[in-house]
């Protein structure tokens, strides 16, 4: 059996970066960027003022109170075109070009004005001034191929003037189920049959990494209506299949699709849960076979699918990131496979960060995944914990934790 690394690293260097295209940034939330991205212009583009108040000379207020001549105005969006002499001060609003031979803005809660004098009561050189590229200049490589766009990186876009970004293809990810005992949610559901999970989860999965999940269905357990069922992956850019990876009789994943093209990486992990873990190219697809207990897909789907997602959309491997806590209640010794204990998350009354296993961790209970913050890892034949004592976890990613 391979090591969960191991398995990650194969996956991922079989994965081909997909191509790009330009979309409009009203619609680039989410999307990965495919380029660099630079600025078109300066922001500010020149300096402005950032208070509503009057554009003076620091010179004419070296003492106060001083009584200023207004010679012109500047609201925003508009520019005083004459240059500021001594003794002069244009009233200027927030965002407004600072005038030529102003240097300072002083608020408008400091001066009294009457007529066409106003009369500085308060202030100090230099102040309330925006300096032209304060932010950022013109040319600045401000996002870098790779990132996945935020929505505050949407916002730094527009002020950048770039109305157009190259981002990568979406993934077009086919998830077909198998299993006579499974029906769709809302389907009629005979004596022996359960509704299945695993599809609407992964569909879920998919789209939080970046993809486009395409539902294929139900295959049963036989060899043609599998076989003509996951036909309708050729093309896509990865097959998840979930169910019929282990040995049982009915476990003909590795079987039906090998006839009909799969070459085969890889199957079984050294890992708890999702043992049975299929990995190979089915007819020219990446395909990763998945198991059918719901928790055991839904791990395999956090621990392998997403770096393949990234792979194919040139995203940095960010999985690893393994992180450290306290633990909350007694854990057993270990068996011979890495383990992936689903847990919850607080703080003790120092405020350090605990974690608190569920006392039951069968791979089929969906609500204490549900439930979990995080998962604790545990390598083969770890000792038996008690409370206190630090273990490694793996945080739920973003999109999967609870708030």
């Amino acid at each position: 059996m391979l090591s969960v690394e191991e398995a990650r690293e194969r996956i991922i260097s079989a994965m081909n970066l997909l191509p790009a295209s330009e979309i409009g940034i009203s619609e680039a939330f989410g999307r990965v960027l495919a380029a660099d991205v630079t600025a078109r212009r300066s922001q500010p583009p020149h300096a402005i003022s950032a208070m509503d108040g009057y554009a003076v000379k620091a010179a004419d207020i070296a003492t106060l109170p001083i009584i200023l001549k207004v010679v012109g105005y500047a609201p925003a969006g508009a520019a005083y075109n004459g240059t500021l002499q001594s003794g002069e001060a244009v009233r200027i609003f927030t965002g407004a070009p600072v005038p030529d031979g102003a240097d300072t803005v002083i608020i408008q809660e400091d001066t009294d004005l009457d007529g066409d004098f106003v009369t500085i009561k308060d202030g100090a050189p230099g102040l309330h001034i925006r300096a032209a590229g304060l932010d950022f200049s013109e040319g600045d490589c401000l996002l870098s191929n790779g990132r996945i766009i935020t929505a505050r990186d949407a916002g730094l876009l527009a002020a950048m003037n770039r109305p157009w970004v190259k981002v990568r293809r979406k993934p077009r990810v086919a998830i077909l189920s198998t299993g006579d005992e499974i029906v769709m949610p809302g389907d009629p559901v005979g004596p022996n049959q359960i509704v299945s999970a695993n599809s609407i989860g992964l569909a879920a999965i998919v789209r939080l990494f970046g993809g486009e999940p395409i539902l294929l269905g139900i295959a049963p357990d036989d060899r043609d209506g599998l076989a003509n069922m996951a036909a309708g992956a050729r093309g896509m850019d990865l097959l998840l299949t979930t169910g019929g990876a282990s040995v049982g009789d009915h476990d003909l994943i590795q079987e039906v699709l090998g006839d009909i093209g799969l070459e085969l990486d890889f199957w079984k992990i050294a890992m708890r849960p999702g043992k049975p873990l299929i990995f190979g190219n089915f007819d020219g697809t990446p395909m990763l076979g998945l198991p059918g207990n719901p928790v055991s897909s839904m791990v395999c789907a956090i621990l392998f699918l997403r770096p393949a997602m990234q792979a194919l959309l040139g995203i940095a491997d960010q999985q690893t990131h393994m992180e450290e806590a306290i633990l909350g209640a007694p854990l057993g010794q270990n068996g011979s496979r890495e383990d992936y204990v689903r847990a919850t998350m607080s703080q003790d009354e120092n405020g350090a960060r605990k974690v608190t296993p569920f006392p039951v961790q069968d791979s089929s209970m969906m609500v204490t995944l549900s439930q979990s913050d995080c998962f604790i890892v545990r390598p083969p034949n770890a000792r038996p914990m008690t409370i206190d004592e630090t273990v490694t976890i793996l945080p739920m990613p973003a999109g999967l934790q609870s708030f």
